[in-house]
């Protein structure tokens, strides 16, 4: 009995000697990384938790506010979710106005915009929507975008077969889209600008350059979708294969533009984007198209302004409905978002929830996330937001907070649509590349990723004012956890991407998987 006693009380005195210096050799591996030369000017904020007991792991300045760049899309999507729920689905109908006889419409067709973020353009076969991990919203900022599979006018097309299944073979009126559900607003992250509820192809024209097999030879183009009422002059030229592709964009005026640039030889197929500057124009001129393939006579111009005005929104439940589009579950918008982080998406939906309620602006959606977060027991006053993309000037949270969000929602019953949307380290979305393919790592973290980045124009280099990445993991011990990290304020040195923090992200998770017992 004497020797059992005394081996239980030898166990009880190791056991936290062992973890304190487990915890001591897990701070010392990830200071030696932030704490590296390329970071004497920069700022990190970093808090990891136990997700069972909500212990501290590791903590390097939780409490101060830092810039969270775009994982302040695990808040605005976490807010528009418990707004409008998993399975809420966008209904955008088409209204006519007038009469028809013998198939002739005397009147007008009108297309409501009810805020379908994609408007089918990326479902694909089994009703889900496509993503790529190099999504063409960023195509003009990084290598190697790519496009999904799918058709961008889908939505649009289905439209414009039900008005002719209706019987509507010939439209003397106009072809409106009623772009009124709010007011026009601007994204607060990169990527097309104008938010507004009618989203066609993410609001873009997609260029996609194919090299030529000679130097010298203009690049074999696809744009995606054509339409009359963009025109667009694309001089992309084949050069040597060791050059690098160059693309400049700029606008020629009011529904023109240039496109300027080389694409190397032997090279894969380069994609950049337009951005429109009117998309319910650009959606009025596609729906045309669309409703004439499906042999409807109409004698609007997509080059014309329409020349009547929309009906009062009181008026729709006195017309018709000839044609409704449904999509597919928000859960799959949330899953998009997260993935790609995805500013126009992001920006659109505070704005959603609050038409939602009843109410129409960017700073009604706010004030009701603010009560969300309020309900979930966050403390507000750590977290500052002008939008809801992470672009924002105001734009500022703490660890702690981030943390506490996590654990929050992994309390609620909709959390596994946000588990679903998270990017997988080493797998997919913005964390694909974070990590060599052989990582031991990959597949154990789940985390939205953000980027922030300025030119400074001064020094002819980069200002990374924020890469982040906030999630859960389970470490090769099979422990849990919650984390946060955070970085601010690094200058690159020329020639140096942001791309660099995001491998020394994929490397913390790395080592905090390995060393977090």
């Amino acid at each position: 009995m004497i020797r059992l006693r005394c081996v239980l009380i030898l166990s009880f005195v190791l056991f936290p000697v062992r973890t304190a210096m487990a915890a001591v050799d897990l701070a010392a591996k990830i200071e030696e990384i932030i704490d590296a030369p390329d970071y004497k000017q920069a700022r990190w904020g970093i808090l990891v938790v136990d997700a069972g007991t909500g212990t501290k792991v590791y903590e390097r300045n939780p409490d101060q506010l830092i810039t969270p760049a775009s994982t302040t899309k695990l808040f605005s999507c976490a807010a528009a979710l418990a707004c409008l729920g998993a399975d809420y689905r966008f209904e955008t109908p088409v209204y006519l106005r007038g009469s028809v006889r013998d198939g002739r419409l005397t009147g007008d067709l009108i297309l409501v915009a009810k805020g379908d973020l994609t408007l089918g353009g990326r479902n694909d076969a089994q009703g889900k929507m496509a993503f790529k991990n190099h999504d063409h919203i960023y195509a003009n900022f990084m290598a190697g975008a790519e496009l999904t599979d799918t058709d961008p006018l889908a939505g649009l097309k289905a439209l414009a077969k039900q008005v002719a299944d209706f019987g509507v073979k010939h439209v003397q009126g106009e072809i409106l889209v009623d772009d009124r559900l709010f007011p026009k607003n601007r994204s607060s992250g990169s990527g097309p600008e104008l938010v507004t509820p009618i989203v066609v192809n993410d609001n873009v024209v997609d260029i996609v350059a194919t090299p030529a097999a000679k130097e010298g030879e203009p690049a074999q183009l696809q744009i995606r979708p054509q339409t009359p009422y963009l025109q667009l002059d694309v001089q992309i030229e084949t050069v040597a294969a060791e050059k690098a592709p160059m693309v400049q964009i700029r606008a020629a005026g009011p529904g023109r533009g240039m496109v300027r640039g080389q694409i190397p030889l032997k090279s894969k197929p380069l994609v950049v984007i337009y951005p429109v500057e009117d998309p319910a124009a650009f959606a009025r001129a596609l729906f045309i198209e669309a409703l004439r393939a499906e042999g409807v006579t109409v004698t609007a111009s997509p080059l014309q302004p329409p020349q009547t005005e929309l009906p009062q929104v009181s008026q729709y439940g006195k017309m018709q409905r000839v044609a409704l589009f449904t999509s597919p579950p928000f859960s799959e918008i949330i899953k998009v978002t997260l993935k790609v982080s995805h500013n126009l998406y992001a920006s659109t939906l505070p704005i959603l929830a609050a038409v939602h309620k009843g109410k129409s602006t960017l700073a009604d959606g706010l004030h009701l996330q603010r009560q969300f977060l309020a309900d979930l027991g966050l403390p507000v006053e750590t977290i500052s937001f002008g939008g809801g993309a992470g672009g924002a000037n105001a734009d500022a949270v703490t660890c702690r907070a981030t943390v506490q969000l996590l654990q929050a929602l992994a309390k609620r019953p909709d959390y596994a649509v946000i588990d679903a949307g998270l990017p997988i380290l080493g797998v997919d979305g913005t964390l694909a590349e974070a990590v060599n393919g052989d990582s031991p790592a990959k597949g154990k973290v789940r985390a939205k990723t953000g980027t922030l980045l300025w030119q400074d124009v001064m020094n002819d280099r980069a200002l990374l004012r924020s890469k982040a990445a906030a999630g859960t993991m389970t470490t090769a011990s099979g422990r849990k956890l919650v984390f946060a990290l955070f970085v601010n304020d690094v200058p690159l040195p020329k020639g140096v991407t942001s791309t660099r923090e995001g491998k020394v992200l994929g490397t913390l998770c790395e080592v905090i998987y390995q060393h977090a017992h």
